[in-house]
């Protein structure tokens, strides 16, 4: 019997700097997926890598007086040492610097070209280097780059464009009757949003530097970044050169990234698969970001964590088991020590660590390390026998729809059981009495049992601590877990355990803020990093000031924006149609090129409600909103979010 695949990828990571632990979170992620779905029994192809061309690497590599690739082969061998540490079980590693993805990036791009759907043509754009994107003005976010918030580039080259506009109606369509393509849901409204905006073509070659993919038709170009590391999810699967392979695993199962590129994988992707004639994946998730102690990352407030140091500190399986447990999948998480340090001594070494420890120690001490089910049950056996019947389904369900903070709740509320379970039987007094020698065994035998279960469910989160909880129970640790096994009963008469080291020695903190973990000490210093001060723009002068009964003849109110749009032939002004109480005015602001039309309907904001009316472009404009503006081409509008329309502002 042929079983079921399942093709699960990260995106490829851009090696411009080191991983920190927001790439951490996402392969984790991805890996306890990838181990859940062979726990099924299933036939799994787990792919990560990395995307080291762009004009970002090339200036990076400039800086440092070393080529590209001496560039990035430095800093993947720390990428794959960090995989390595934190277990993650890819099958996998593809590189897009490599000869297999450059034939197949070629490959791709001729055919495309050859059936009409990319043209050539000099462009001049605004280029996010970071982000290796080029933006439309309109969607700029003051002035910066929509996805990174960084300034743009104004460039000017002879560039290849992709058909993107043709595909836009077969996309809509497409989104409309596969409804699960894109997760969560709040994403692919996103995305809908974006495409309804218009698509524009997609420039996926450049001129101005060299360290990228050769375009087969036309040498002085190389391939844009993100039309190149998209087809990286079928060369890692050997499309074009084993036929076999590719079919077995494509369509994808899931692509997993992070939400700043759920558009390049929910847009471009499925488009340039379209046109290629080939079948989409079956989904893209679109995860959270990563924040340290409420606080976003960055060099320069120090904040930035090196998940190597964290795994030397705390172990690969606390890390892991921290940001799978504490994060729901989808929404934002919040990465902090003290929480770090909570959860594992509260679920790993006081709910796990110790229902190992006393189970062990009882049956060593009781009954000479062998396990028996001597058969003495009781109602309070078969209540614990039907939960952990319930944990496994209900575990399956919640993997299944990747809820995997749900799953490990789940598992952990019957590890809190099942130590509830030993105070409830007392194995102590049971050994007092001679007439209760059976039903201690079958005590024994239930919590040994259950811990076998466990040890099966939590393999996906934490893969290095279920095989030591085997050990213990006297178990051989299979090559693979698997489901089936998590039935009651499979553990056999005459087992004999063998008690170890604790799984997690609690976590101490000494006074002077070092903590110690298991007798060894780690002293916790944060290294704050100087960047240059940005020099503060010059604040406009103040103007002459004006007396109390002049200011208060100006009359500010709460206004709603009902309609928006941009003026014709204009780059700056915006017509809105504007409710203040019962009255609905025109007012024309020039605020175009800050706000898209869309952002500003439903906006509450302030209006200058008895300036005299002035004609702009040919319309009537009946007030003012007021905003900010540093001078700098950065302006905000002043709002009243909440406030009822008509709202008079003091």
């Amino acid at each position: 019997m042929t079983k079921p695949t399942f093709y699960i990828t990260t995106p490829i990571y851009y090696p411009s700097d080191n991983l920190h632990i927001g790439h951490a979170y996402c392969t984790t992620v991805a890996d306890s997926l990838a181990r859940f779905h062979r726990l099924k029994g299933e036939d799994v192809f787990f792919l990560t890598g990395s995307d080291e061309h762009g004009l970002k690497i090339q200036r990076k590599a400039k800086e440092k007086g070393v080529t590209p690739i001496q560039y990035v082969d430095a800093i993947i061998a720390n990428f794959k040492l960090l995989w390595k540490q934190l277990n993650i079980s890819n099958n996998d590693f593809i590189r897009t610097s490599e000869e297999r993805h450059h034939k197949v990036v070629q490959d791709v791009l001729q055919k495309i070209f050859e059936q009409g759907d990319i043209y050539k043509k000099n462009y001049k754009g605004l280029y996010c280097v970071p982000c290796e994107s080029y933006w439309l003005e309109r969607q700029l976010v003051d002035g910066k780059c929509p996805d990174c918030g960084r300034p743009v580039e104004e460039m000017e080259e002879e560039s290849y464009f992709f058909k993107m506009s043709k595909y836009q109606e077969w996309w809509l369509q497409f989104i409309e009757e596969n409804p699960d393509f894109i997760q969560p849901a709040s994403r692919r409204n996103e995305m809908i949003n974006f495409v309804k905006q218009g698509l524009e073509d997609l420039c996926i070659t450049r001129t101005t530097f060299d360290w990228g993919i050769p375009v087969p038709f036309d040498k002085k170009h190389v391939v844009y970044v993100w039309f190149d590391a998209l087809l990286n999810y079928l060369t890692g699967i050997k499309y074009g050169t084993d036929d076999a392979m590719f079919n077995k695993y494509w369509p994808a199962s899931l692509h997993l990234v992070g939400k700043e590129i759920v558009r390049f994988h929910t847009i471009i992707w499925p488009i340039m698969l379209h046109a290629m004639g080939m079948e989409m994946p079956k989904k893209v998730y679109g995860h959270g970001w990563l924040v340290v102690d409420g606080d976003k990352m960055s060099k320069s407030k120090g904040n930035v964590i090196d998940p190597l140091g964290l795994i030397d500190e705390f172990g690969a399986d606390a890390i892991r088991f921290f940001l799978l447990r504490e994060i729901n999948l989808g929404s934002d998480g919040n990465f902090s020590r003290d929480a770090l340090i909570n959860r594992v001594n509260a679920d790993l070494a006081n709910d796990l660590g110790n229902l190992l420890h006393r189970t062990v120690s009882m049956i060593e001490k009781y009954h000479k390390g062998i396990v028996t089910d001597a058969g003495a049950a009781e109602p309070i056996d078969d209540e614990l026998k039907s939960l952990v019947k319930e944990t496994v389904a209900n575990y399956v369900q919640d993997m299944d729809k990747m809820e995997i903070n749900s799953a490990i709740k789940g598992v952990w509320a019957l590890i809190s059981r099942a130590n509830k379970y030993i105070d409830e039987t007392a194995p102590w007094i049971l050994a007092k009495d001679e007439a209760k020698a059976a039903r201690l065994q079958t005590v024994m035998y239930n919590l040994a049992e259950t811990l076998r279960v466990v040890a099966i469910l939590i393999s996906p989160y934490i893969p290095s601590t279920s095989p030591k909880i085997y050990t213990q129970l006297g178990l051989e640790t299979p090559e693979q877990f698997l489901l089936e096994d998590a039935v009651w009963g499979k553990l056999a008469n005459g087992t004999k355990v063998a008690k170890g080291e604790p799984l997690y020695p609690r976590i101490e903190i000494a006074e002077d803020g070092a903590i110690i973990i298991g007798g060894k000490r780690y002293e916790h210093k944060v290294e704050v990093k100087e960047e240059p001060k940005e020099e503060k723009p010059a604040m406009e002068p103040i103007k002459p000031e004006i007396t109390f009964d002049v200011f208060e003849k100006m009359d500010l109110r709460v206004g709603k924006i009902l309609e928006a749009e941009k003026v014709k032939k204009s780059k700056k002004l915006m017509k809105l149609q504007v409710e203040i109480g019962d009255e609905v005015r025109t007012i024309v602001s020039g605020i175009a090129m800050y706000y898209t039309a869309e952002q500003l309907v439903g906006r509450n904001v302030i209006v200058i409600a008895n300036l005299a009316p002035a004609k702009l472009f040919g319309i009537e404009s009946f007030g003012m909103l007021l905003a900010a503006s540093d001078g700098q081409g950065n302006l905000v509008l002043a709002d009243a979010p909440g406030m009822a329309s008509g709202s008079r502002v003091k």
